[in-house]
């Protein structure tokens, strides 16, 4: 057996056990400063991502390092409460292993959050945007021999962000009154912060916002055949002139992440209601 499957099966048996028959219909994947949602889930379970055999261990300011089983509008769900980067030096397998754990545990539907620089000018600190569409400068997680198990060699990444979710998020957003932008995502390595002159280069590209995750999780997901949903906190605004009053901060990052991660909780909630 593929040594990858072989792990991910190992840590998918180790959680099922865990789960007393629970069966999750969507997973949540938490970023910096957003762990907070996985407190509003109800009938909780929580496992730590040291007990899991074969799970990576994060290592990131905002990343708690925990696996919740609960219930979230009504529906079993699953929330990491913090993710892996790529920058932590784990390879593109291990970064993603849990999305493939998710899929064998029977997840059809994937939430993704992230704290991201504003690059689009109309956004401003604290706003929320759904995630429309991205640009990957991260290696491809699906290099190498393809995982006949979860998926095809080539899948189609046209509607990499489900639509019909995307519909549904903007009417719970004008429901609730929450203001909700819609935007391109520019995935990169990090873990530097940008320079003026890449953040003058991913604008031209038609990024709106960028950030240091999620896109390899997107895309292994949907290798895996899940709907996927994204949504970004804007923690701070890119920076286009090499002026030091706009000196980017991990903690200024994880502050404001908290501060917006409420807005966050109310629409995932509502909207996996809807599942």
């Amino acid at each position: 057996m593929d040594n990858r499957i072989a792990k991910i099966n190992e840590a998918a048996s180790y959680i099922n056990s865990r789960l007393e028959g629970r069966k999750p219909v969507a997973a949540i994947i938490l970023g910096s400063g957003l762990g907070k949602l996985a407190e509003k889930i109800d009938d909780s379970i929580t496992i730590p991502y040291t007990e899991i055999p074969c799970f990576p261990i994060s290592t990131v300011i905002g990343h708690k390092g925990n696996l919740i089983c609960g219930f979230l509008g009504g529906k079993c769900v699953l929330a990491m409460q913090g993710r892996f980067h790529y920058y932590e030096g784990y390879d593109m397998a291990t970064l993603t292993l849990p999305v493939r754990v998710m899929s064998r545990l029977g997840v059809k539907n994937l939430f993704v959050s992230n704290a991201a620089g504003a690059l689009n000018p109309e956004y401003k600190v604290g706003d929320t945007i759904i995630i429309r569409d991205h640009i990957n400068f991260m290696p491809n997680p699906l290099i190498g021999a393809n995982m006949e198990d979860f998926g095809p060699r080539f899948p189609d990444m046209t509607c990499a962000y489900d639509l019909d979710l995307q519909k549904k998020a903007l009417e719970i957003g004008e429901e609730i009154g929450l203001k909700l932008h819609r935007g391109v995502y520019f995935g990169g390595s990090g873990p530097t912060y940008e320079t003026p002159a890449e953040v003058r280069f991913f604008r031209s590209t038609g990024a709106d916002l960028v950030g240091m995750s999620t896109v390899p999780e997107v895309i292994v997901a949907r290798h895996c055949g899940m709907r996927v949903f994204g949504m970004s906190v804007v923690t701070n605004i890119a920076n286009t002139d090499n002026v030091e009053r706009n000196l980017n901060d991990g903690e200024d990052v994880v502050q404001t992440a908290d501060a917006s991660a409420d807005k966050m909780t109310v629409l995932f909630t509502k909207l996996i209601e809807t599942l």
